[in-house]
């Protein structure tokens, strides 16, 4: 079987967010995918196979420690792959734990994702949390995944030095934490911690966007935005809000190609 590492949201090598790529030649047990996700020790690593003739193909996300339910950085890296390797149709659809997933790819070579809006409800921080991220918040809300916290500034998110034992302990899969951006370019920008699953800091984080993305547009009144991923590596997402749906656009480069041999 093919296997590819791929810097996702980026145009350049050793940016965005890598994600292992897996092309399944066979359906295969959760315990193997769940076992390769740990040897590759991305933050994702996707498995993926072709449907039948007509039929979306099939992809999964594994952390190096469980399965997750939607992944955009890995998802961009699979649609790059395909697009990068075969003669593919300009539309993909993936059948996923987040239902049917479509990607199209444009004439300049932008991927873009169509993903489910992961709407946040204002709530009362958990205990540990603002503990763990030193920081005041503005506003806290809460999706079915994840914890969402609003700070000051750009400054404020670029800066922090979470405590990760503590943040472990929260009940979800990761936390935000976003602010207006002041940097020319980006409308807000973020950072993304999710101990819980066995992901510290996360890169560049699709699947956020699908809150951020809404969350933003409400309160810029701008259904296009451009959000900016402050980790050490750092990576872009353009977000599109329709309605219920938020597409995630960004572009890819293949790091590394090879034959899994287990």
């Amino acid at each position: 079987m093919r296997i590819y590492t791929v810097d996702s949201f980026t145009d350049q090598f050793s940016k965005g967010n890598p994600a292992g790529v897996c092309i399944l030649d066979n359906p295969a047990s959760d315990a193997w995918m769940q076992t390769v996700a740990a040897e590759m020790r991305h933050s994702e690593t996707a498995f993926v196979l072709e449907g039948e003739a007509g039929e979306p193909y099939s992809l999964r996300w594994f952390t190096p420690a469980v399965e997750v339910a939607l992944c955009g950085h890995a998802t961009l890296a699979v649609a790059h792959v395909l697009y990068s390797t075969g003669s593919v149709p300009e539309t993909l659809e993936f059948s996923t734990k987040s239902g049917i997933l479509a990607v199209s790819r444009d004439e300049a070579g932008l991927i873009t994702m169509n993903f489910p809006a992961k709407a946040l409800e204002e709530v009362s921080p958990p205990v540990g949390l603002v503990e763990a991220l030193g920081v005041k918040p503005l506003w806290v809300g809460r999706n079915e995944w994840d914890y969402l916290v609003e700070v000051d500034s750009e400054e404020t998110v670029q800066t922090l030095s979470p405590d990760f034992l503590t943040l472990e302990k929260v009940d979800a899969r990761g936390i935000i934490v976003t602010a207006r951006a002041s940097q020319p370019g980006a409308d807000y920008v973020s950072r993304f911690f999710a101990p819980k699953v066995g992901v510290p800091e996360d890169p560049v984080t699709g699947s956020a966007h699908c809150a951020l993305a809404p969350y933003w547009t409400g309160k810029l009144g701008s259904d296009s935005l451009i959000g900016a991923q402050l980790s050490q590596r750092g990576g872009i997402v353009r977000t599109t809000v329709r309605g219920d749906r938020v597409e995630l656009g960004g572009r890819a480069v293949t790091v590394l190609s090879g034959e899994l041999h287990v």
